[in-house]
């Protein structure tokens, strides 16, 4: 498995590749569909708008907050 280090190193390169290529200017949603097709390629598994479930006093939230990119090793 990756180390943190490893793992963090690849999401910068690959934002910052897209970033000089595209450059500024477009849809959040724009870079972040590009920015996941890169990082499988990458050895990253990346799942997009993923919902987290949370609770606060005793109330459960399904669906209360989303995270953009969700990447775990793959």
């Amino acid at each position: 498995m990756k180390a943190l280090n490893e793992i963090t190193g690849e999401i910068v390169d690959a934002a910052h590749k897209l970033h000089t290529k595209l450059g500024p200017g477009l849809l959040e949603t724009v870079y972040e569909v590009i920015l996941a097709s890169e990082l499988p390629g990458r050895g990253l598994n990346v799942e997009l708008q993923k919902p987290i479930d949370f609770e606060f006093e005793g109330l459960r939230f399904t669906e209360g907050f989303r995270v953009d990119l969700l990447l775990s090793p793959a």
